[in-house]
This record gives C-alpha cells, sequence and structure tokens, in this order.
C-alpha cells in the first residue's frame, strides 16, 4: 500500500533529496498526494475540438506570404507550429533523449543542481512553478540552464544533457533570427542588428522538463495557466500532447496537437509589450497524463535583464498612445517568478492605467 505522505514528508522527499514527482510516480501511488489537487476551475477546461493552431511550413521563409502567415499568427493567436525550419531532426531527438537521461540519474546527482545545492544560479533543478507561492502543487519537474557563455555553460551543466542542450540552442539561433526580423518588419523595425539585438534576444534560457505518469491525472495540472515572460519561447515538444492555449476568442481552449518534426512558437510577454498589445502573448497550460511521461524543451529568447522593455518608438511613431509602460525586464521577471501560475496577469504589471 502506497504510503501517506505529510507535508514535510513530501517538500522533504520531492525537493530536497531530489526525487522530484518523478520519484513519487515511480512509487505508484493508487491517489494522488493532496498538495497535488488543483482547485476545481483550474483542471477543469472546455475544449474547442474544431479549432487548431496555424502550422506554417518555413521552407521558403522570405516569401511574403510565408512573412504574411507567420505575422498573422502572432497577432490572432500568439502560437503557432513551424515545419522545414532548418534545426535537423536529429539535434530535435537527440535533446529528447538528453532529457531522458539527465532524470534517469539518481536522485543524490539531481539533488546537486537544486536551489540549495547548485554552484550558480544559472542551472535551476526543481519541482513545480514556484512552490513558495503555490496553494496546489503542478505535477511538473524541470531542469532550467540560463546560457551565460559556452565557457560556463561546459562548467556547470549537467553532463548528461549538456552537449544536446547546447547544440539545440546553437542550431536554433538561424531561425529565431529569421522569426524576429520577420516579426519586427511588420513594426517598421528595419532588422535585427547589433544596436538592437540584445532588446530582442540578449538572453536565452533553456528548460528540460519532465512530467511523469500521475495518479488521479484529471485532479491536478502539470502546468497551470501563464503566459511567458520571453521575447519568443521556441519549443519542442514529444508525441504526447497535452499543450492546450486560449482561444482567440478567450471561450474555451484549443489542444496544440504534436507533429512530427515540428516546433512550436509563441510571443511572450516581452513582445506584447513592444509591439504594444499588436503581437499577442497567449494563456497557455499543460495537462498530465495517466499513462504517459511527456517531456517538451523551450528555449526562452528573452531581452537581458539589464535591459527596459516598453512599446517600441517604430510602433508609436504614427501617434499611436502607448499601452504599456517602460519596465525593467529584470523585475518583470521577479514579478512572475515571485507568485503562482494566474494567466495573463503578470502583463498587467507593465501596463498603464487609462484614466
Amino acid at each position: 500500500m502506497a504510503p501517506t505522505l505529510i507535508p514535510s514528508d513530501l517538500t522533504e522527499f520531492v525537493m530536497l533529496q531530489g526525487n522530484g514527482v518523478k520519484g513519487l510516480s515511480e512509487m505508484g501511488l493508487k491517489s494522488l498526494p493532496s498538495q497535488y489537487v488543483q482547485p476545481l476551475e483550474e483542471r477543469v477546461i472546455n475544449v474547442v475540438p474544431q479549432e487548431s493552431i496555424p502550422i506554417i511550413d518555413m521552407s521558403n521563409w522570405d516569401d511574403p506570404k510565408v512573412q504574411d502567415a507567420i505575422c498573422d499568427a502572432a497577432e490572432k493567436w500568439g502560437f503557432f507550429q513551424i515545419i522545414n525550419h532548418g534545426v535537423p531532426l536529429e539535434v530535435l531527438d537527440s535533446v529528447k533523449d538528453a532529457t531522458y537521461r539527465f532524470y534517469g540519474l539518481p536522485p543524490k546527482e539531481k539533488v546537486k543542481y537544486t536551489k540549495e545545492n547548485s554552484s550558480t544560479k544559472h542551472v535551476r533543478y526543481g519541482s513545480s512553478f514556484s512552490p513558495e507561492a503555490e496553494k496546489a502543487l503542478e505535477w511538473k519537474d524541470y531542469l532550467s540552464l540560463f546560457y551565460v557563455s559556452e565557457d560556463e555553460a561546459a562548467a556547470t551543466w549537467p553532463p548528461a544533457c549538456r552537449n544536446e542542450a547546447l547544440e539545440y540552442m546553437k542550431r536554433s539561433e538561424i531561425l529565431i533570427k529569421q522569426l524576429l526580423n520577420v516579426l519586427m518588419k511588420r513594426l517598421n523595425v528595419s532588422e535585427i542588428d547589433e544596436t538592437n539585438e540584445s532588446l530582442f534576444m540578449g538572453s536565452k534560457r533553456i528548460n528540460l522538463n519532465y512530467y511523469p505518469v500521475c495518479p488521479n491525472h484529471d485532479l491536478t495540472v502539470a502546468i497551470g495557466r501563464h503566459s511567458d515572460v520571453s521575447t519568443l519561447t521556441v519549443l519542442l515538444q514529444d508525441e504526447t500532447g497535452g499543450l492546450y492555449v486560449r482561444a482567440p476568442n478567450h471561450h474555451g481552449w484549443i489542444h496544440v496537437p504534436p507533429v512530427s518534426g515540428a516546433i512550436v512558437i509563441n510571443i511572450g510577454d516581452a513582445l506584447q509589450v513592444m509591439s504594444n498589445g499588436r503581437y499577442k502573448s497567449i494563456e497557455h497550460r499543460v495537462s498530465v497524463n495517466g499513462s504517459k511521461t511527456r517531456v517538451s524543451v523551450p528555449i526562452f529568447v528573452n531581452p537581458r535583464p539589464s535591459d527596459v522593455i516598453g512599446p517600441l518608438p517604430q510602433v508609436l511613431a504614427s501617434g499611436e498612445k502607448a499601452l504599456y509602460k517602460n519596465v525593467l525586464y529584470s523585475d518583470y521577471v521577479k514579478h512572475f517568478f515571485r507568485k503562482a501560475h494566474d494567466g495573463k496577469l503578470t502583463v498587467e504589471y507593465a501596463k498603464i492605467c487609462q484614466v
């Protein structure tokens, strides 16, 4: 019979001993620990079956029709999938394999990378999202790797996944610049160059997310409702499924089905602010699975922490009224991480109050 875990035991087992929810899943629990049971309104969603986000073929990315499709998707949906994107499929497979390899390590190896033990704040292994602030925990383990330099990564990132994570980031660089150049053109920014590159893509973080099989999976969530704080997020998901995005009319949720070889792109809050609301950073969530483990690998493309984000001058040049104030990006990110996932409320932090 599965042991009953009281809160202090749970924190000790999951967080401090490095077992994660993977360890809970492997205990063969017959019921979900109460700490993971989400409020009804967070776990029951209205799925819109006939809707789907666009799938865009990037093989001729400089074709005006393809560029329009990218910008239109960013304005209406905030999410789209891309195929023929130039990132080799073996690189995508390798980073998924490396994710399984890291989580297959013994807990005593993984625990070296927790907040309490990591040699650097740029490498963090953890569980849930913000356990100190959450009323109910999320069924997810993560390894978060903030990229500073090749040398720093070589010295501090876990060897089990370091090379594959770096290669995926490196091979995505051209794609990220292509997408940003296309999106900026519609905002009257001529191109990404050394004067503005840091504002759009000056820092990057890659997460290796692990969502193990869950008992009573319909009582919890893997990731609660939120929008990303990035400029862009470049997401690799496996074939399990479970990602849902808010429908454009806000009535219900749309499943983002796994497409073999595709990458999911979504607009983050930073780009919503910089575009003065033209491009949409859309709420999304991830459900858990009762029979299959899921992994995902997002790259968060961000401004530098020291950059100030606000509506771009080129966007306001025509006399358009600013909807957002200028905010230090590191303050914006801290605001996001100090609370539980709460839908789109983070972006309110940057909004100008309309009198």
